[in-house]
């Protein structure tokens, strides 16, 4: 069954709409058999941020190298700060920052030399393009390695130093593809204040994001797809709605207890469960008193826990119950909407 669109269904604020930044009709890409995008309609406004989820595959990369004009489209339109990404699309370049999955800086230059390529590739001047790199630096905290070699950067640095290079120009709206990818959590809560401060001052963001905290922290509105084509569409509370109720999430001490525990829930449970390794979550209804039932009947089937817990739905829970897949893990196979980027970009 199709997923609601639940975010047709939103009421209509009183305040004027903001016009949109990025405005993508009927996009469609294969690669020989297999479809990338599927007929993608998305609008972002200006000064907001749309956050592009679905699993591994589903066609978030492809999407954004359309967008910033990196592949042609098979049919749709699209246009970013106005600007129609096929008639214009030197004026669409000019108008974006773009940071993509894995870290596009030279090994060979220093931090410092990296930036302020980038921004004389942007016609800065020279004296705009030093003092803009050393202000990127700065406020990623690459200051004290900005005359080393990038080559000797570890990795969550290379990560900060590709970001920095997409804000180099200020442009209006960013187009930001798994961007804390790689980051440890210091990094990552960091670079959501400074990408909430961008768009504070009118930025306009699209961010792709395997991480559900992350758009459920950044995103005004949420975009899921699957397979090319929207499954579904709405804030995060409207999406969390979808899938309603609370559940009881639970870790077994034992692996030998999950098929009692499996039982148990079953018998109580309104949806599928969730198992992964020794944890298993149901949703439910009743609240806490469904708990203490799902408790005593645990243990008088011997099942030993280590940690129950009772929660409102999250991001992940939507995730999931929309495509029946978990956010994509590092080592998972890449994209493949990343593969056919690449074979596009060598042909």
């Amino acid at each position: 069954m199709e997923a609601p669109r639940i975010g047709l269904l939103r009421l209509q604020k009183w305040k004027t709409p903001m016009k949109p930044m990025i405005e993508a009709r009927s996009l469609s890409k294969r690669y020989g058999e297999v479809i990338a995008l599927d007929g993608l309609d998305l609008s972002v406004p200006e000064g907001t941020i749309l956050g592009l989820l679905g699993p591994n595959g589903a066609g978030k990369t492809t999407a954004v190298s359309i967008l910033t004009t990196l592949l042609v489209p098979d049919s749709g339109t699209a246009t970013v700060a106005g600007a129609d990404i096929l008639a214009s699309p030197r004026e669409v370049r000019k108008n974006i920052g773009l940071s993509g999955q894995y870290a596009a800086v030279d090994e060979h230059l220093t931090g410092f030399e990296n930036l302020d390529m980038i921004a004389r590739l942007y016609h800065l001047g020279r004296q705009r393009s030093k003092s803009r790199a050393r202000e990127l630096l700065e406020r990623f905290d690459l200051a004290d390695a900005a005359d080393r070699p990038v080559k000797t950067y570890s990795g969550g640095m290379r990560r900060r130093l590709d970001l920095a290079g997409a804000l180099v120009a200020e442009a209006p709206v960013l187009f930001l593809d798994e961007p804390t990818t790689g980051l440890d959590p210091r990094s990552r809560t960091e670079l959501w204040s400074i990408v909430r401060e961008l768009v504070n001052q009118g930025r306009t963001c699209l961010l792709t994001t395997q991480y559900m905290e992350e758009a459920d922290q950044l995103a005004d509105d949420i975009l899921v797809i699957d397979h090319g084509h929207e499954i579904a569409h709405g804030t995060a509370d409207e999406l969390k709605m979808m899938v309603g109720g609370e559940r009881i999430a639970l870790s077994l001490q034992s692996d030998a207890s999950m098929d009692d525990a499996r039982a148990v829930l079953i018998r109580y449970s309104v949806g599928e469960l969730h198992v992964q390794g020794r944890s298993v979550t149901a949703p439910i209804s009743g609240g806490a008193a469904t708990l203490t039932e799902v408790l005593r009947a645990l243990d008088s089937e011997g099942v030993k826990l280590r940690d129950v817990g009772l929660r409102r739905p999250t991001l992940d829970d939507v995730f999931l119950s929309l495509t029946g897949r978990v956010a994509r893990t590092d080592d998972e196979e890449t994209d493949i909407s990343e593969q056919g980027v690449a074979l596009e970009e060598a042909s």
